[in-house]
């Protein structure tokens, strides 16, 4: 390094810089600060990318998130983005059903169909996929405790339509452990539940090959108020103890580890969220190599999901949102994303609108045909921050990862509260930052108007809900009870064994059992996880 580099380097107290993750940003980085060399895109440790060509050979899918009121509702506006250039399905489901609650349970008054699509049997699943051809369809669907049992009326349906279940291919979030650190919708106690994740797994093996079996999510632990650094460690943390499980079930790191996904945020900085993805593959490579022996290199290759940062968008000038999400996106394209969704400016303030939706879809579009986008591998590798930032991220998260390691793993580490309290501490830091303005947000402690411009906002219709419950109403009167009754049997008397439960849970549905009744039955034998307890 030269002498002014070398005094550049060095900055000032009064002008120091930082990400939210407590790394100190330099005025200026040098050869220094970056590796002699990198490896090729496709390479192992994958840090430039899971794929030599990258989006030169296949573009990343347009997976754009929805899902509100009913299944018809909801089918009308999968069509009206796939006609505008969607390229993947990504379903949002209402918080009973991802509770395990029927929309007619007294629990559910007043959620259903709020904050996704309400769905309570193959009745609803067949309405949401109405017209739309599973055996081209890629579809990724946000729900976990229930995960299996959403994914088992998917491939019900795909089988009324004559497809056959190694022609489907998709994601099922299916991360249960996130749910207990950062977004609370969980059901079943934790090892039960690492049971139905681990039943997913060799199930897929045998029916549904190509099906992605879980998304390892970080986006909800970022959402929650960690760090970057947190992000990374807490999820690939999860990861460890999801792959420890199926090896302890006798599955094969080589076949399993290839059909892994994780779901990341793509955050405010733009440059610490491009390496933030890059670190992200570099510590998985890692993982799968040397802790579970695996060989098969789509068993190391990273692969994921990133959605715009929800918590980032803020109900003052909504509008600024649209460039919020450009930039997260942009961070997600340069960082290696396999699929993307970029969040409606107008989340703060309900569910998206068809025109934010739109203008969302097209964010993406422009990215991959106008900005270049899509035109070379890791087009930040190499550049001096980013690599810096990239090797910062990657030893700050290995150190927390080693902590959740002392601790006895992920699942111990959430049952002792070290995750959360973590999440929390990062959470609280960081609102301080705001409200004393250390952190600046465009539009609310910065740059503030005293009235904004009206939008108009999406509005559920008020009779979805009516006709939600009449349809499971009818579910339950047309219904053989006895084959009901049978059905749910064999799931109890699976669930108290070891046998994969999946099998009777499938049949349980084809027999028009409801996701409660199902769940219920699952409740009566694992009892409930209390996080109070």
């Amino acid at each position: 390094m030269n002498d002014r580099a070398a005094e550049a380097s060095t900055g000032d107290a009064r002008t120091r810089r930082e990400t939210e993750s407590g790394i100190e940003i330099k005025p200026v980085y040098t050869a220094d600060d970056s590796p002699d060399a990198l490896e090729l895109p496709g390479e192992f440790p994958f840090t430039r990318g899971p794929y030599r060509d990258m989006y030169r050979g296949r573009p990343w899918t347009i997976r754009q998130y929805a899902g509100f009121a009913s299944a018809e509702e909801t089918n009308q506006r999968f069509r009206y983005l796939l006609e505008r250039g969607q390229t993947g399905l990504s379903v949002a489901f209402d918080l009973p059903t991802q509770l395990g609650y029927d929309s007619d349970d007294p629990r559910s008054v007043g959620e259903v169909g709020r904050t996704g699509v309400a769905i309570d049997s193959i009745a609803d699943m067949e309405l949401l996929f109405d017209g739309i051809p599973l055996g081209e369809a890629s579809t990724s669907m946000t729900i976990n405790a229930p995960a299996s049992l959403l994914l088992l009326l998917y491939e019900l349906v795909a089988e009324e339509q004559g497809v056959k279940g190694d022609a489907l291919r998709g994601t099922v979030q299916n991360d249960i452990l996130k749910e207990y650190v950062a977004r609370g919708n969980y059901i079943f106690p934790p090892r039960p539940s690492m049971r139905l994740t681990t039943d997913l797994f060799a199930y897929c093996a045998e029916r549904i090959p190509k099906w992605n079996t879980i998304s390892i999510s970080g986006y909800h632990i970022r959402e929650a108020g960690s760090t970057a650094v947190q992000e990374l460690a807490f999820t690939l943390a999860n990861g460890i103890a999801y792959c420890q499980a199926a090896v302890d079930a006798g599955l094969s790191p080589d076949e399993f580890g290839a059909r892994l996904s994780f779901f990341f945020n793509a955050h405010n900085h733009f440059f610490q969220e491009v390496a933030k993805f890059r670190a992200a593959r570099r510590l998985w490579a890692r993982i799968m190599k040397e802790r579970f022996g695996a060989t098969n290199p789509k068993a190391c290759a990273l692969r994921f999901h990133a959605q715009t940062g929800g918590s980032t968008l803020t109900a003052q000038q909504p509008e600024n949102n649209v460039v919020r999400v450009a930039i997260q996106a942009l961070s997600a394209v340069a960082g290696g994303a396999q699929s993307i969704h970029t969040n409606g400016f107008d989340e703060a303030l309900a569910l998206p609108s068809e025109r934010s939706a739109h203008i969302a879809l097209r964010t993406q579009q422009l990215l991959a045909h106008e900005a270049g986008g899509t035109d070379t591998a890791d087009p930040l590798g190499g550049a001096y921050f980013i690599e810096a930032l990239t090797e910062e991220l990657e030893a700050r998260a290995w150190e927390l990862i080693e902590r959740v390691d002392e601790l006895g793993g992920a699942v111990a580490a959430i049952e002792q509260g070290f995750v959360q309290d973590e999440i929390e501490q990062a959470a609280f830091e960081y609102q301080r930052q705001i409200e004393a303005g250390e952190r600046v947000i465009v539009g609310v402690n910065r740059f503030e108007e005293a009235q904004s411009e009206p939008i108009e906002l999406h509005r559920l219709d008020p009779e979805a809900e009516r006709r939600q419950l009449e349809r499971t109403a009818r579910v339950r009167a047309e219904r053989n009870l006895a084959d009901v009754e049978q059905a749910l049997a064999d799931v109890r008397n699976i669930a108290g064994g070891e046998q994969n439960l999946l099998v009777p849970m499938r049949e349980a549905l084809r027999a028009r059992c409801t996701i409660g009744e199902i769940c219920n039955t699952l409740r009566d034998v694992w009892g409930m996880y209390d996080a109070q307890r």
